[in-house]
């Protein structure tokens, strides 16, 4: 083995492996090194790699001089990594060889899985509505033609299916102008003590329907951040209006705006908005995931109050898109904090 072809593999910036006629290891980089382990050069390449699809590509690629892709799948113990393994078919001092190199593309396959989940996930969610109102029609338009108490009861359950794939259409048109827009950091001058009074009289209808009572703790009467006022207004609407449908009835939803001053997690001035209700909060276990597409902790009871699963996913890129940080808190029995930092400067 000359040394040329040692520093060749050593320069190359993903893990790679050179391989004999005699199907021993010839040489290995660092990365290489770290991904498979100690003490590569030398071994048989079966012995190294293990792996059935992978093996059968190198064997090819030794007969016929043809270059492959492949797979390699391991684990770094707390999630699947998934590499694309490029066999090169090379001439090692006058023999053939072949040369592998391993892409980490975990990633992609991570987006790509979550596309064919979010695909998944809205043919599920419109499906239900969709087969409700085919039945319906299909019902009115036979046995129930002729009867009006029948005709009214299904309108207006139609109606309400028909308004659930209608939010569910706009919430899915609003996380994709959102995220679309998550890079451009909104720099218009929003005055959040004057939003939230907004947002608590228009959601006062609501909140008395419902008998919860909504609060407002503004530590003082003007607060000005920089943002979009539509999307600062789309994610205040959406914490209070949750906090009256799912903290029950007796309840109180309180909106708390700090002074503002330094904030440690923003390593800026910053000032705190807090959304907290008094209803019998969640169980810890499912906070990391609030804010997953379509996740709920109770799909039935989401559904009878209108929800989409996309509302906390909104509000999480609108807070991402104003350079802010979200945390949830709740234990069962304590009810539900949302906090959200917003920085003072664009």
């Amino acid at each position: 083995m000359r040394t040329d072809s040692r520093q060749i593999v050593a320069a190359v910036p993903l893990p790679a492996l050179l391989i004999r006629r005699d199907e021993r290891i010839a040489a290995s980089n660092a990365e290489a090194t770290a991904l498979l382990g100690d003490g590569l050069e030398g071994r048989h390449f079966i012995t190294a790699l293990r792996q059935p699809v992978l093996l059968d590509a190198i064997e090819n690629t030794f007969r016929d001089g043809s270059p492959r892709l492949t797979r390699y799948l391991t684990s770094d113990g707390r999630q699947d990594i998934t590499y694309e393994v490029s066999c090169r078919a090379v001439t090692l001092e006058d023999a053939p060889g072949v040369m592998l190199t391993f892409h980490d593309i975990t990633h992609l396959e991570q987006a790509s899985q979550m596309r064919r989940d979010f695909v998944a996930n809205v043919s599920h969610e419109l499906r239900t509505p969709l087969t409700a109102l085919l039945g319906f029609i299909e019902t009115l338009k036979g046995p129930a033609r002729d009867d009006a108490g029948a005709r009214d009861r299904f309108l207006a359950i139609m109606e309400t299916e028909a308004g659930r794939m209608e939010r569910l259409v706009g919430d899915l048109l609003s996380l994709s102008r959102v995220e679309a827009e998550e890079r451009v950091r909104p720099t218009d001058p929003v005055n959040l003590s004057n939003l939230i009074r907004s947002v608590l009289n228009g959601l006062a209808p609501l909140a008395n329907d419902a008998d919860v009572r909504l609060v407002a703790d503004l530590a003082q009467a003007d607060c000005v951040v920089p943002g979009d006022p539509d999307q600062l207004r789309q994610v205040l609407t959406n914490l209070v209006e949750n906090g009256v449908k799912y903290s029950g009835r007796g309840t109180e939803v309180r909106v708390s705006l700090s002074a503002p001053g330094f904030q440690a997690r923003l390593r800026a001035d910053g000032v705190e908005l807090v959304v907290s209700d008094s209803g019998q909060g969640i169980d810890p276990i499912h906070i990391p995931r609030l804010t997953e597409r379509f996740y709920r902790i109770d799909t039935h009871r989401s559904r009878e109050k209108g929800g989409t699963g996309l509302g906390l996913a909104i509000v999480k890129h609108i807070v991402s898109r104003h350079r802010g940080r979200l945390k949830i808190e709740s234990a069962l029995g304590q009810g539900l904090t949302l906090r959200i930092l917003l920085p003072l400067t664009a």
